[in-house]
């Protein structure tokens, strides 16, 4: 199936774009003071990338010319992520750090040799999927190379092999996730895998950064998903991966997951799958308070029986509506915290565990609101982006950010964060839900919404340097699902130690002895 790009000056599909309601604007004039002009994007036929230096030829040998693509237009579709720095440096035509190609290998054996040439040249890679990264893990730090390329891997997108008796499918990296999941279903199976970013990342997106989906308390994140993979790499290749659990040594996927393209290219892997679900339900419950409406989450979390989507909004995002976007400024009643519960299953299974649920969460002070909330969050979880974009539009800036702790150390890190936020963006919205959650502990995902000012990117570099120094201080881990990129890479070297990242530093040294794969992402340059 052809692969439709996002929009490149903000999320996703362009028809589905929507003004924000009259209502809405009324509300950040008043909470946020914002009164700024529309400031729409500059048009993308008047953004002049550098001139692009002559790395074509080299790779065009390998992936064939017309794979191998230099245009104004393809370049700057693959220049930067998608956080909101990202975007209002694109919407201001500033294509700087714009590729000089985009590659777009169809083999493993093409992605290898690509590789190896690139090393030969002294080549950036920077591998691409579905353009969605929110950390800078698509803005290498590649200055002092000869080139850089954007290895993109829409052209790797097979549906490799179904193996029904254990239940995995081997999928090649550069699949779509909606395709991936459109695949399986034919066959009577789903990944369960349904992040944010679903409608546009890929496969291989998913395991470079350790993805946590919506549904991740009954399917688990995708590097639990992971059973085998394949990594490209500029020195040959790495097979992991040939039974469930081993003890043979360390893990050697669990080095590739998470490894954001610093190693080498993860070309495809082996994941588990489920059968589809016979019938989806889902509610919504109120609980007086964040601190109530942790307690309630970490019973069903730690003791059962566990929903399969389970996310509590605190007060001001359940205020504001942003658990429900379709309703974002609706009045939301009489306060306290939403907490949306679904279910996967056969009828049966997912009536008894609706009733054990209801039984657990109303004996802690949840009040039953019945599915409509539910439901509302499902028709709008992919809806949140779309609504920044409307928001950039109208002056506003907004963000996310996201971490995790342990169940006794929950509350002081949901403070760190809020309070830091509040005292370095003045006139600021901060928004907050809990999910992801584990018996040990749960994530936090916060958004942030303030007006752009003079310089938001300088503004918002400043306040994620501080809440960042206080997700650590605090001991909390810098990303749960979103990653490290460029943007994380500081404080992850202070989360893993410095011995930690020396003996990271040495397994690029070893796999990526020149440095050319994603240079400065997860490690700083050497």
């Amino acid at each position: 199936m052809p692969i439709v790009d996002m929009l490149w000056s903000g999320w996703g599909d362009p028809e589905r774009a929507e003004r924000l309601p009259a209502a809405v604007t009324g509300l950040l004039r008043e909470l946020l003071g914002v009164h700024a002009e529309p400031a729409p994007p500059v048009k993308l036929a008047e953004i002049e990338p550098p001139t692009a230096r002559p790395v074509a030829g080299i790779l065009a040998e390998v992936v064939g010319e017309e794979q191998v693509r230099t245009d104004a237009e393809s370049r700057i579709r693959h220049t930067r992520g998608k956080s909101t720095p990202d975007l209002l440096r694109l919407r201001a035509g500033d294509a700087s750090t714009a590729p000089d190609a985009v590659v777009l290998p169809g083999s493993h054996e093409e992605v290898a040799e690509v590789l190896s040439r690139c090393a030969a040249h002294r080549i950036a890679v920077v591998p691409f999927g579905g353009g969605t990264s929110v950390v800078g893990g698509l803005t290498p730090e590649a200055g002092d190379f000869t080139g850089v390329i954007a290895l993109d891997l829409r052209r790797l997108d097979r549906l490799v092999s179904v193996d029904t008796i254990s239940r995995t499918a081997t999928l090649q990296t550069g699949m779509r996730a909606p395709r991936a999941e459109e695949l399986l279903n034919e066959q009577g199976y789903t990944l369960g895998h349904f992040p944010q970013s679903f409608e546009w990342a890929s496969i291989g997106g998913f395991a470079a950064a350790r993805s946590a989906g919506q549904a991740s308390a009954g399917y688990g994140r995708f590097d639990e998903m992971v059973l085998g993979l394949t990594l490209a790499t500029p020195r040959g290749t790495i097979e992991a991966g040939r039974s469930p659990r081993s003890a043979a040594g360390p893990d050697l996927r669990q080095l590739v997951l998470g490894s954001e393209g610093a190693f080498g290219v993860i070309t495809d892997v082996t994941v588990r799958i489920r059968p589809l679900p016979e019938t989806h339900a889902y509610e919504g419950w109120l609980f007086p308070s964040l601190s109530e409406g942790v307690t309630a989450v970490r019973a069903l979390a730690q003791d059962g029986p566990l929903p399969t989507v389970l996310r509590l909004s605190d007060e001001t995002e359940t205020m504001i509506g942003l658990a429900r976007p379709a309703e974002l400024g609706a009045h939301q009643g009489g306060g306290g915290c939403l907490a949306v519960c679904g279910y996967d299953g056969t009828a049966a299974e997912v009536a008894e565990r609706q009733a054990k649920v209801r039984a657990v969460l109303e004996s802690l002070g949840g009040v039953h609101q019945g599915e409509e909330p539910g439901r509302s969050w499902l028709h709008g979880r992919f809806a949140a982006p779309y609504l920044r974009d409307g928001l950039l539009d109208v002056g506003v800036f907004v963000d996310t950010l996201e971490t995790a702790g342990f169940w006794s150390n929950l509350s002081r890190l949901y403070d760190a964060v809020r309070l830091t936020l509040a005292h370095e963006l003045s006139s600021s919205v901060v928004m907050c839900h809990v999910s992801h959650v584990y018996p040990s502990g749960a994530s936090l995902y916060f958004t942030v919404v303030t007006a752009q000012g003079e310089d938001p990117v300088e503004r918002w570099r400043r306040a994620k340097a501080a809440v960042s120094d206080a997700i650590i201080e605090a001991g909390g881990t810098i990303s749960h699902h979103h990653g490290v990129g460029v943007d994380h890479r500081d404080w992850f070297a202070r989360e893993a130690g410095s011995l930690g990242v020396e003996a990271l530093r040495a397994v690029k040294d070893r796999l990526d002895p020149d440095g050319i794969m994603n240079p400065g992402v997860l490690l700083p340059r050497s």
